[in-house]
């Protein structure tokens, strides 16, 4: 009988596969394990023991009667049988997803679980004050706001939107530019009244500045002038911060010059907490073609509320983000 089984389903086509196990989140189970390439991670991520996915696995492989995974004490690695079924399947189960979801937006009712990610200076500075409006517009959408510096795995992480600054983004996501970001050098009136004045981009090159980025710390500063001339300004360091609201704070305390986006430091420019430097250039940390994006997983279908999220944040892109 056990010959008889494997050879049924020695080339088993995935579709057929598919139907018989009728439950898609084993086959789900399966895919993140490819995914991720270790069995603890996936448990976390569906709150199960390891030995309980160790198990589902190995009910889908006695299934179609190959082995999908190698595994030793510290590691797993998918098999060549294992890769392609996981390919095609990871399709069919997208496709699954997406007439769900097609099904939802018939009714024009986005509702659910909306997981939003955004690092934590952007989000709280363009993502949070929204959300009050859009909460209100929508009732039926649970919002869950995951602020962190780090970039989640968006399928992984089960992420339906990511907010990121780039000056472009990969292929392999759907992505919405939402504005371009603008950046300008400020300090704080206080630095600037005990310091020599900063007249000329050169001039910085005197002036300990407080930079962004860990490890790799962004100390060449890309300047262009009213007629289009360009030169790239090494600063030196006064102190790095990894988080851009920890660099305003740092520029506010009078630590140094700190290239900032407008959308970062505009409440503070307006209000004469800082002060602009060089404001007759155009300034960027890499790339003057910078912008904020949106991001979503590429699928056949877009549920209602992820496209109620990118409307809506579309409609409310605020003048001070980019302009001051």
């Amino acid at each position: 009988m056990v010959a008889k089984t494997k050879d049924k389903h020695q080339n088993l086509h995935p579709i057929y596969a598919f139907s018989s196990f009728m439950n898609h989140d084993h086959l789900r189970i399966v895919v993140e394990i490819a995914r991720q390439g270790n069995f603890s991670s996936v448990a976390k991520l569906h709150d199960l023991d390891p030995s309980s996915v160790s198990r589902i696995v190995q009910s889908v492989e006695r299934e179609l009667g190959v082995r999908l995974f190698q595994r030793s004490a510290r590691h797993v690695a998918v098999t060549e049988a294992g890769a392609a079924y996981v390919a095609r399947v990871a399709h069919l189960l997208e496709e699954l997803d997406a007439a769900g979801d097609a099904v939802k937006s018939m009714e024009n009712r986005p509702t659910g679980i909306l997981r939003i990610t955004a690092s934590v200076a952007f989000g709280q500075a363009c993502l949070v004050p929204l959300m009050p409006e859009f909460a209100r517009r929508y009732p039926e959408i649970t919002l869950e706001l995951i602020l962190n510096d780090a970039n989640l795995d968006m399928v992984a992480d089960r992420i339906d939107l990511a907010l990121r600054l780039s000056p472009r983004m990969a292929q392999d996501l759907v992505r919405v530019k939402w504005f371009d970001a603008t950046y300008r050098i400020c300090a704080s009136p206080a630095y600037l009244e005990t310091h020599p004045a900063i007249e000329r981009p050169e001039d910085l090159g005197r002036h300990p500045c407080v930079l962004f980025g860990h490890p790799h710390p962004q100390s060449s500063w890309h300047l262009r002038s009213a007629n289009g001339t360009t030169q790239d300004i090494t600063v030196p360091t006064a102190m790095v911060a990894s988080n851009g609201l920890a660099q305003k704070a740092l520029a506010l305390a009078g630590m140094g010059p700190a290239l900032m986006p407008i959308w970062l430091a505009a409440p503070e420019i307006s209000s004469g907490a800082l002060k602009q430097i060089l404001p007759g250039y155009a300034v960027a940390p890499s790339d003057f073609e910078g912008a904020a994006w949106l991001l979503y997983p590429h699928r056949s279908f877009l549920p209602a509320k992820t496209r109620a999220i990118v409307n809506f944040l579309l409609d409310h892109v605020a003048k001070e983000w980019t302009s001051v």
